[in-house]
C-alpha cells in the first residue's frame, strides 16, 4: 500500500516545518551574532551566519514547494514536482556560499588574530543553541523522511551538523578560558570546510536526482515481485522508472507471458498489474510491454542458448528470448564494470552462431537499470 500522504497534506507539512525552521534559525542567528560581536569571537559570528543561511534555505524550500504543488497544465502535463530538486540545488549553493565566506573570514583571523572575551552568559546561550539545533534537526529530518522531501531531509541533516559545529565552538571557548589557548579561528576554518563539504554533497545528491540515478534495488525488486504475483507472468524485465517529483513516479516494464494468451486476456491482466503496483508502491505503470515465453518445442533451444550465455560471468541477466521462423532474438545485460561490454556480446554472438548456424541472431545489449 502507498503510505505517502496526499499532495495537499504533504505541502502543508513541508511549509509548516520550514516556517518553524525559519523562526528558530533567525532567533539563533540573532543571539549568536550578538554574542559574537560582544565577545569578539569569529567562530560564534560565523555560526550565526550559518544559522541565517539555514533560514534562507527554508524560505527557498517553501517557495519550491509552492511552485511544485501547482496543478499540471498543457505545457507541463506531468506537473511541477521536479522543481523540488532545483530548490535543493539552490539550498546547496546558499550553504556553499556561506562556507566559502566563513573560510575567508577564518583565514583572515588566523593572519590577523584578535582575542575573544567569553562570558558565562555567552557560554550558556551557545550550549542552549546546541540543544535547540539537535531537536530542530531531528524534527526536520523526521518530517522530511515522512513526506519524502529531499529539501527537508537536507535541512535536517544540516541542522544536526550545525549542532556538532556549535559544540566545537563551545569546546574552543572552554579551552581558551581554562588554558588561555585561542583556537577559535582554527575552529572557524574547520567549520567552513565542513560546511563546504556538506554543500557539495547536497548538490551532488540533487544533481543525481535531476540526471536520473539508479533506483534502489530493493524498491525495483519489490515492484517486480508484485508484478510476478500475477499467475501468467513468469518474469518482469526492463523496469524503467521516471521521477517527476518525490511522489510522482511513472514507469514501464516488460513482462514474460505465455504466447497463447488472447489480446483481451492480456489487456485485463495488464490493468490488474498496473492497479496493484500503484496501490502497493505508488508507481504508475504507463506502459507494459510483452515478451512471449515461447512454446514447448522451443524449450531445448532456449535451454542451450541460456546455458551458453550464463557461462559468461560478465552477464547479469538475459531475457526476451524469442524464436520465430529461423530468427532468434535475445536481450543481454552485461555488468557496467566490464570495460568493453560490446566485446562480451560479440563473443556470445560468435558462440551462439557456431552452436545454431541455422538461425539468424538478433542479440541486443540491454541497459542495466
Amino acid at each position: 500500500m502507498n503510505d505517502n500522504p496526499p499532495q495537499k497534506s504533504r505541502d502543508t507539512i513541508i511549509i509548516r516545518t520550514s516556517i518553524i525552521g525559519i523562526i528558530v534559525n533567525i532567533l539563533l542567528s540573532a543571539f549568536k551574532a550578538t554574542i559574537g560581536i560582544l565577545t569578539n569571537s569569529i567562530a560564534v559570528t560565523l555560526d550565526a551566519v550559518n544559522n541565517l543561511s539555514d533560514a534562507l534555505s527554508s524560505v527557498v524550500t517553501i517557495i519550491g514547494t509552492k511552485v511544485a504543488g501547482k496543478a499540471p497544465d498543457k505545457k507541463h502535463p506531468l506537473g511541477y514536482g521536479r522543481i523540488e530538486y532545483l530548490t535543493t540545488m539552490i539550498i546547496a549553493a546558499i550553504v556553499l556560499y556561506a562556507g566559502i565566506t566563513a573560510l575567508t573570514e577564518s583565514v583572515n583571523k588566523i593572519i590577523n588574530p584578535t582575542e575573544a572575551d567569553y562570558s558565562t552568559v555567552s557560554l550558556v546561550i551557545i550550549t542552549a543553541a546546541i540543544l535547540v539545533k539537535i531537536v530542530l534537526g531531528r524534527y526536520v529530518k523526521h518530517m522530511g523522511e515522512k513526506v519524502n522531501s529531499g529539501s527537508l531531509i537536507a535541512s535536517g541533516k544540516d541542522a544536526l551538523f550545525d549542532a556538532v559545529l556549535s559544540a566545537s565552538v563551545l569546546a574552543s571557548a572552554l579551552i581558551f578560558i581554562l588554558w588561555g589557548l585561542s583556537l577559535e579561528a582554527y575552529v572557524g576554518v574547520l567549520i567552513s570546510v565542513f560546511i563546504i563539504k556538506s554543500s557539495i554533497e547536497m548538490m551532488k545528491e540533487a544533481l543525481d536526482d535531476i540526471l536520473g540515478k539508479r533506483v534502489e534495488d530493493d524498491f525495483t525488486d519489490s515492484i517486480k515481485r508484485t508484478i510476478c504475483e500475477e499467475e501468467s507472468v513468469s518474469g518482469a524485465y526492463d523496469l524503467i522508472l521516471h521521477s517527476y517529483g518525490p511522489d510522482k513516479i511513472i514507469g514501464s516494464v516488460h513482462i514474460e507471458i505465455p504466447g497463447e494468451l488472447t489480446a483481451d486476456e492480456i489487456d485485463t491482466m495488464e490493468r490488474r498489474i498496473a492497479h496493484r503496483v500503484l496501490e502497493k508502491h505508488g508507481v504508475l505503470l504507463a506502459g507494459i510491454g510483452v515478451y512471449s515465453s515461447g512454446s514447448e518445442k522451443d524449450a531445448d533451444v532456449r535451454t542451450k542458448v541460456f546455458g551458453i550465455v550464463r557461462s559468461h560471468e560478465e552477464v547479469i541477466e538475459m531475457h526476451g528470448f524469442h524464436l520465430k521462423d529461423k530468427s532468434l532474438h535475445l536481450d543481454i545485460i552485461v555488468d557496467y564494470d566490464v570495460k568493453d561490454r560490446e566485446a562480451v556480446v560479440g563473443v556470445i554472438r560468435k558462440e551462439l552462431t557456431e552452436a545454431f548456424p541455422e538461425y539468424d541472431l538478433d542479440i541486443v545489449l540491454d541497459i542495466d537499470i
